[in-house]
């Protein structure tokens, strides 16, 4: 039952994209997003210092009525040795100097001597808000939540913010 709930999410999310989007290739290419923050803020006994990056390849980009929808790729490791690996979209919504930047990705975790998140497979919800310093940076703050969407025996999330540094090349 959880599985179906899952993959009728998926098509939910890429649904709009293939029915109102037409691809466009950006020359900005790529960009890259390395973070700093706090992972598992909200449980004490867990929360740790986390460090990551994340890659969008914006020639894979995709213009829908929600934004700019691309794929991204990245990951964190935590000072309690957990690390997360993951792949799924963002949306870029332009607002003039800022981006709100929600996204989703899947990945897989290994808890280290970190938290026991449940399960292998993890899933990302993020929503960051950037500033548009120039044409090739932004500054950022971002909140994610990890969670197995019970696919494990348990299911405790972590909930993490982060501050961003992004740059186009």
């Amino acid at each position: 039952m959880n599985i179906k709930k899952i993959f009728l999410t998926l098509f939910i999310l890429i649904l709009p994209s293939k029915l109102f989007g037409d691809t466009t290739v950006d020359n900005s290419n790529h960009q890259l997003n390395l973070f700093i923050g706090n992972f598992d803020f909200s449980d004490h006994k867990q929360k740790a210092t986390l460090l990551g990056f994340q890659h969008q390849d914006e020639n894979l980009n995709k213009k829908t009525f929600l934004g700019n929808v691309s794929p991204i790729t990245g990951g964190f490791v935590t000072a309690n040795s957990a690390a997360y690996i993951y792949t799924g979209v963002e949306w870029n919504v332009d607002m003039g100097s800022f981006y709100f930047t929600p996204s989703f990705a899947p990945g897989l975790y290994h808890e280290g001597d970190g938290k026991d998140l449940g399960h292998v497979l993890e899933f990302k919800s993020e929503v960051q808000l950037s500033y548009k310093a120039s044409d090739t940076t932004n500054f950022a703050v971002s909140y994610n939540h990890v969670s197995n969407a019970s696919l494990g025996n348990k299911n405790p999330g972590a909930n993490s913010y982060m501050f961003n540094f992004l740059k186009k090349f």
